[in-house]
């Protein structure tokens, strides 16, 4: 007899949703206050039905059964009238293919998301930060949602390849990548095929630019194929890999999707982050100043953020972290099970689907305390930021985790570094309008008025000198140790 003891099976509550309308069940509060609507299921329960329409679903409201969800990728695969539309757009890359042929896939673009690789672009991500807030000016207001979209728009354009596209074909690609965006969310939820097709300007915005963005990376394909110089990118590393598949498994198609794919997907969720850090730093001044703190020791004499400055980052990396939980970009997801299985002690039939949001997950006070407040600190060393294990998962969990997470972050610290060291901005006067969820979650009008940090260094400086000798020096310790 050994003497070990079994853990107890956790109790688990499963429940409906109140307030379901005849025939349209819980649509109508999805979509007229989704954010709100999710952060009420964790009271009726772990495990929490919802009618969408006809249809039942079945929310996760507690973390253990979310990871449970996510680590079981066989049976609760991507699915749903989210990932039915995307798959339409997309192709079946990397993020919508079905589980069976997930894995293959992955092996064939992790490469190029490794951390050594992703180490060799920091800089470039620090430089095209660093250039697009070059050129604003004191009291300038600015749309930093269409900055943010620039800077990530432009990074992912030159790590998908390199320097085929020129200056005007950047920012067609940031314009259809808004417009797609934009008409994405309404194809979701409406799933009526027949009103897409009626010829009205927002309907045929969103053809024209799908279209465009097919043709845009069709002719670097084309150009790469007819001879064009090897070039280190992810499309070569594609065109390779094509090259030396002796089964054809690789196809031009395939080619085509996963960049279509990692175009779509690796431009407005981190350009989404940055503009809800910059929104969330402008309502939190003690925040914001100990953002400030760490960039002007760390990026003394005005140097570039790069890859040798990551270590000391350590405070805008929290920043990020806690954007990422505050108001992560994916922010709903679905999964239908692949065969019958059980969840919460719920028989759930094959076919059913099964939602879990990053939202909820991050604003259930049991997991984090204060969950609307904005707090940094959460994240740096020392720290509990979580009373529950599993609860922060931007980037999902499992095999089917966000393959460039780890670009992701680097991207959104080093493109935060780089505007923040030389800026800060501030909010027009009045009510700041806040962000309706659409696929993803965030502002996508956030205009701000840009304040230069240079002088308010100065300032500070001459302050500390002649008033406070030791507080620099402090400040300067405090970061060393973050």
């Amino acid at each position: 007899m050994s003497g070990s003891t079994k853990e107890p099976e956790q109790r688990w509550t499963v429940e409906c949703a109140p307030g379901a309308f005849p025939f349209l069940g819980h649509g109508i509060a999805l979509f007229r206050r989704p954010l709100a609507f999710l952060n009420s299921l964790p009271a009726h329960g772990d495990l929490v039905e919802v009618r969408l329409g006809p249809q039942r679903a079945w929310v996760a409201c507690h973390p253990e059964l979310a990871h449970r969800m996510l680590l079981d990728a066989s049976t609760f695969d991507k699915g749903g009238t989210l990932y039915d539309r995307l798959r339409s757009l997309m192709g079946d890359g990397v993020v919508t293919c079905p589980h069976e042929r997930h894995r293959r896939q992955r092996r064939l673009l992790q490469p190029a998301f490794r951390p050594s690789r992703v180490a060799g672009l920091a800089d470039l991500m620090g430089e095209e930060a660093a250039a697009v807030s070059a050129r604003w000016r004191a009291g300038q207001e600015v749309d930093v949602s269409a900055a943010m979209m620039t800077v990530t728009a432009r990074v992912m354009s030159r790590v998908l390849f390199s320097d085929s596209l020129d200056a005007a074909t950047h920012a067609e690609v940031r314009r259809c990548l808004a417009d797609v965006v934009r008409g994405l969310f309404l194809r979701t939820i409406v799933p009526v095929d027949a009103v897409f097709r009626i010829p009205i300007p927002a309907n045929l915005r969103y053809r024209r630019s799908v279209g465009r963005l097919h043709a845009i990376v069709d002719a670097a394909v084309t150009e790469r194929r007819g001879g064009g110089a090897h070039r280190d990118d992810l499309l070569g590393t594609l065109l390779a890999a094509a090259a030396s598949d002796e089964d054809g498994a690789v196809t031009d198609r395939e080619v085509h999707d996963q960049l279509i794919t990692l175009l779509l997907t690796g431009v407005e969720t981190t350009a989404l982050c940055l503009a809800s850090a910059f929104d969330l730093l402008a309502r939190h001044p003690e925040a914001e100043r100990a953002l400030h703190a760490e960039l002007d020791t760390v990026l003394a004499d005005g140097r570039r953020p790069g890859a040798e400055h990551l270590p000391r980052l350590g405070h805008t990396r929290a920043v990020v972290t806690e954007t990422l939980r505050h108001s992560p970009p994916g922010w709903l997801f679905t999964r239908v099970t692949t065969r019958d299985t059980e969840l919460a002690g719920r028989r759930l039939p094959r076919g059913t689907t099964v939602l879990f949001s990053p939202y909820l997950l991050h604003h259930d006070p049991e997991s984090f305390p204060e969950p609307e407040r904005f707090l940094p600190e959460r994240w740096l060393p020392g720290r509990a930021a979580a009373r529950r294990e599993h609860a922060l998962v931007p980037f999902a969990a499992g095999s089917r985790k966000c393959l460039g997470d780890g670009f992701a972050m680097t991207e959104a610290v080093l493109a935060l570094a780089a505007v923040a060291a030389r800026w800060r901005l501030t909010h027009r006067p009045g009510p700041a309008p806040r962000s309706r969820p659409a696929v993803t979650l965030g502002p996508r009008a956030l205009r701000m008025t840009c304040v230069p940090r240079t002088q308010r260094r100065a300032d500070a400086a001459h302050r500390t000198t002649l008033r406070v000798p030791d507080s620099r020096r402090a400040g300067g310790n405090g970061v060393d140790d973050a």
